[in-house]
């Protein structure tokens, strides 16, 4: 029996450098998400570090059905156009897990 994939997260740590131009590139993402049923699982900004540090202001989480989703959606068109908005936006860390 095969095993079913396995959920994957797209997890961003952010600074944001420009609000107005970060405020531009969060309202695109949703849709470059949808053909990958994508969920947006969090967005939000960091109100304690409990131990450690941690650098960023901000973390956003989204789930996808799995790795091959991930990387369809990173490589499209449609995400690959926002990239030069967020880069210019904010500076981020960009990883991603499986579950």
């Amino acid at each position: 029996m095969a095993e079913a994939p396995h959920a994957a997260y797209v997890i961003g740590h952010i600074s944001v450098k420009d609000a107005e131009k970060w405020a531009a590139y969060r309202s695109a993402v949703p849709a470059t998400l949808a053909p990958w049923q994508a969920e947006l699982v969090l967005r939000g900004t960091l109100t304690e570090v409990l131990t450690g540090s941690h650098a960023h202001s901000d973390t956003v989480v989204i789930r996808f059905p799995d790795r091959a989703s991930v990387d369809g959606w990173y490589q499209s068109a449609a995400y690959q156009a926002l990239i030069p908005l967020r880069s210019a936006a904010a500076d981020l860390d960009l990883v991603v897990f499986e579950s």
